[in-house]
């Protein structure tokens, strides 16, 4: 009864499950950790976090199908990372026998590759103008057909950011201090920024003040960020400690809105992501009593999705949760902080470039679930996400050098 439990409790972790053979299932998802010492994996598949226990001889190998060297200790078995996994279902927990970094791709009837559009008809937010309508809404990233922050808007965010400085671990200033920028969501955003946070670490322009974190997490989209002492926030807390960063130090943050599973039109969808996130910037002021800025983001396309995670509309629409919540600011006559800007804006409309910088999503830039990121996809969003803070006139006075 148990092993039956294991095995249909997995049957759901993938559209892509080895079919017919009860001894073995495979899977794709995204690693979330890994602990040589105990020898556990935790990954997201599915839309749900997944806890393995790791087989003394488990393969573990990188995208050309050859052994990585450190096995389970491997250097690119990182948070985010796109894995392929075998697993063999147990009653106490499944056991993980093989591990492949990347997506399978082609050639197995059983990892079906997802179907779908390469193009879905629509505008990118960026280049709708004033008089443009979608399903009532107008144009631009601030509305209006504009893509750049109002006068009031700029200027708040300006004294926002004039408030970053490095500070010590009580949220002193301090010239050894840090200025945390982390990272709020669910497994894209995991998968984008820790990439980003690589580049960033790498890159010469960036001040060595700021300490780039990773908290957002596999399965915990906006909804999973509400209650104060969910999951997500204490998972949170522990990465922080364990990047040598105080909340107290942590100063902005990036934030991918998104839901699991949106439903009705736009109007009920897109307002309970806002009430969500609303919640979510609540709590993330109430533990990190310095921040001063939160950077949104809405999600890359999803035309190619064969999972009901977040598909077309509704990845295209959570735009316009960002911007209502944008635009919300200072209607009751105060200033408020954290002060709420676009970051960049990833949507594309599939394999059609976009004016301003030629973004285009091809099916090689997703998984095989079509819904997250391939390496090219994680790639795509991380390097504009280091374009961006390098270069936006808000975020380059405390980012750069």
């Amino acid at each position: 009864m148990k092993r039956n439990q294991a095995l249909l409790a997995w049957a759901s972790v993938s559209l892509g499950l080895l079919v017919g053979q009860l001894s073995a299932l495979e899977a794709q998802g995204t690693l979330q950790s890994v602990d040589p010492q105990s020898r556990v994996v935790k990954m997201f598949a599915n839309g749900r976090d997944r806890t393995l226990k790791a087989a003394d001889n488990v393969q573990i190998l990188g995208e050309d199908g050859k052994p990585l060297e450190g096995g389970l200790g491997a250097k690119g078995l990182t948070n985010g990372a796109p894995v392929s996994v075998t697993v063999n279902p147990s009653d106490l927990m499944p056991v993980l026998m093989r591990l492949q970094l990347g997506a399978r791709r082609g050639g197995d009837a059983r990892m079906p590759a997802a179907a779908g559009k390469p193009s879905v008809g629509l505008k990118p937010l960026t280049e709708m103008t004033a008089e443009e309508r979608y399903k009532g809404e107008d144009g631009g990233l601030y509305g209006a057909g504009k893509n750049e922050p109002p006068p009031a808007l700029a200027a708040a965010a300006s004294r926002a950011a004039a408030k970053i400085a490095p500070l010590d671990a009580d949220g002193q200033p301090s010239p050894q201090g840090k200025i945390g920028l982390v990272s709020i969501s669910m497994s894209n955003a995991t998968m984008e920024y820790s990439l980003f946070k690589q580049l960033a670490d790498r890159d010469p322009q960036k001040s060595p003040s700021v300490a780039v974190v990773d908290c957002a997490q596999g399965g915990q989209a906006m909804a999973e960020w509400v209650d104060p002492q969910a999951r997500a926030w204490s998972e949170a807390e522990r990465r922080l400690a364990q990047a040598g960063v105080s909340p107290k130090q942590v100063q902005v943050v990036w934030v991918k809105l998104a839901n699991k599973s949106p439903r009705g039109e736009l109007a009920e969808h897109v307002g309970k992501l806002k009430d969500d996130t609303r919640a979510g910037l609540r709590n993330a002021k109430a533990r990190f009593p310095h921040l001063r800025v939160a950077y949104l983001g809405s999600r890359i396309y999803a035309g190619y999705a064969a999972t009901q995670l977040n598909p077309e509309p509704y990845a295209y629409e959570g735009a316009f949760a960002v911007r209502g919540l944008i635009q919300e600011q200072g209607k009751a006559g105060s200033e408020q902080e954290p002060v709420l800007l676009w970051g960049p804006y990833f949507w594309a409309d599939g394999v059609t470039p976009r004016k301003s910088d030629g973004l285009a999503w091809e099916r090689g830039d997703l998984a095989g679930d079509g819904t997250h990121p391939s390496e090219s996809g994680r790639r795509k969003v991380a390097d504009q996400l280091l374009t961006f803070f390098k270069s936006d006139p808000v975020a380059a006075k405390w980012f750069v050098k």
